[in-house]
């Protein structure tokens, strides 16, 4: 897979991919991250703690499960957090640990396929960028003489995105069918809040690993279509917004 990335595939889309998901190899190195991101239970009410007890089993038989397509992801737990600097809440979807675990494998497999093809300017969720890397690079281009400021926000994107056009998206690079086929079984995962089941038509949810790496995935050609339009952009997540106000920085800077 590291020599493909660096020579290209067949066609410019991957066919072979869901064996790299469940290979254990891969499964270890999920749960190892799962791990170290803590986390509260899903509605199997198994913490991370109780799932790493049997270890092991656990992890052959989500490999099983996987290869043999018998796998199917339980329904998110629905909690409510305090937005930052608001008195709104935000929705998150809590995977169970072994949902957390496959995604996570699912991002460790995808996510250099799609790196490859993100924008420079894109700074949310991406691995080794953060907030601080956005702010240097706003503060460079004031520095360069781009004074005309546009703040942009885009108000509950994750629960907004939709399903057919982000699968397209991903359809673009990947042509795996069983691995597409787990990704939309995570698209339409119900959710469980106060014993009420119900199924989203829309959206990523909040709280699922995969979702900062689809979120970034829908995006990309508006990022690219920016950028040949000659704008400027300074893309990253809402988690750094506050920061960056009090620090009189922006989201996006255009030329006058």
């Amino acid at each position: 897979m590291l020599m493909a990335l660096e020579q290209g595939v067949k066609g410019g889309k991957w066919f072979s991919l869901i064996d790299k998901v469940y290979r254990l190899t891969t499964l270890y190195v999920a749960f190892a991250r799962v791990k170290a991101n803590q986390g509260a239970a899903g509605v199997d009410h198994q913490s991370i703690e109780m799932f790493e007890q049997h270890l092991e089993a656990n992890l052959e038989r989500l490999a099983t499960e996987l290869r043999e397509n018998s796998y199917r992801p339980q329904a998110l737990r629905r909690v409510w957090i305090s937005k930052p600097g608001s008195r709104e809440k935000r929705p998150l979807g809590i995977p169970t640990v072994r949902d957390r675990v496959v995604q996570t494998a699912m991002r460790v497999v995808l996510e250099p396929i799609f790196e490859r093809i993100f924008a420079a300017h894109s700074y949310g969720f991406r691995p080794e960028r953060g907030c601080k890397d956005a702010l240097r690079q706003v503060n460079y281009l004031l520095k360069q003489g781009y004074h005309w400021v546009v703040d942009a926000d885009l108000r509950n994107y994750f629960d907004t995105i939709p399903f057919g056009p982000l699968l397209a998206r991903v359809k673009e690079q990947v042509a795996d069918g069983a691995l597409l086929a787990l990704l939309e079984a995570y698209l339409h995962q119900g959710v469980l809040e106060s014993m009420r089941y119900w199924e989203p038509e829309a959206g990523t949810p909040q709280g699922a690993v995969i979702s900062p790496l689809l979120s970034n995935i829908y995006l990309n050609p508006l990022d690219h279509l920016l950028a040949t339009q000659g704008i400027e952009m300074v893309r990253y997540a809402d988690d750094c917004a506050p920061r960056a106000r009090r620090a009189a920085m922006v989201q996006a800077c255009v030329t006058a």
